[in-house]
């Protein structure tokens, strides 16, 4: 068998076809080679019904209840947050600059990886790999999640200044060329809200 690829250690998975791993890492930018678009449109159904098997096997919840509670798994947060822990972005091949490594990009990746594993090794594969490595939004600590995102990128921190004003904390932050304010009570809820809307801003379409 021949030796894992950087991609393949970065995965957990070591594919038998590899023309499935060079097309789960193209991004659409790359023209005249297979992309990853498909294998993500793939992906995003296998992990729906993973994320929704899972739920209704572990909880006697009401329906309404798991949907709630599958959005945690399966939003956009939470997708690219399973990426950075990963790493597979600095895997990803693009064309043109760093624009095209913005909004849904790393979530889609990560789609795109639970597609292509599924049908290199079927459903058994692509839950075992959703299983190790799959992560629910965290609600609470978007300042990990959106320093994660950006080191991953740019090798850089996130830049904070936070102030006390007459009605509590103000904060703004800032990375890859954009910035979003927040408010909280106290500094690291003020900190928490403008990461969360900043995060939001880089991972948008």
């Amino acid at each position: 068998m021949p030796e894992r690829t950087p991609e393949e250690a970065a995965l957990g998975y070591t594919f038998r076809d590899r023309a499935l791993l060079t097309a789960c890492f193209t991004h659409a930018s790359v023209t005249g080679a297979r992309n990853n678009e498909r294998l993500e449109f793939l992906g995003d159904a296998v992990l729906e019904l993973y994320v929704t098997e899972m739920l209704f096997r572990s909880s006697d919840a009401a329906e309404g209840a798991l949907t709630e509670r599958r959005k945690d798994f399966v939003a956009r947060e939470a997708l690219a947050a399973s990426e950075a822990r990963l790493g597979l972005m600095r895997y990803l091949r693009y064309a043109g600059n760093e624009e095209n490594l913005r909004g849904k990009t790393s979530s889609n990746l990560y789609e795109a990886a639970v597609g292509a594993i599924y049908l290199d090794g079927g459903y058994r594969a692509a839950a075992e790999f959703l299983a190790r490595t799959l992560v629910a939004r965290d609600r609470e600590n978007y300042k990990s999640a959106l320093q994660e995102f950006v080191q991953l990128r740019i090798q850089k921190m996130p830049v904070y200044d936070t102030r006390e004003d007459e009605t509590g904390f103000v904060s703004e932050v800032c990375a890859m060329g954009q910035c979003a304010q927040g408010r909280g009570t106290t500094k690291k809820l003020a900190e928490q809200a403008a990461a969360k809307l900043l995060f939001g801003k880089l991972t948008e379409q």
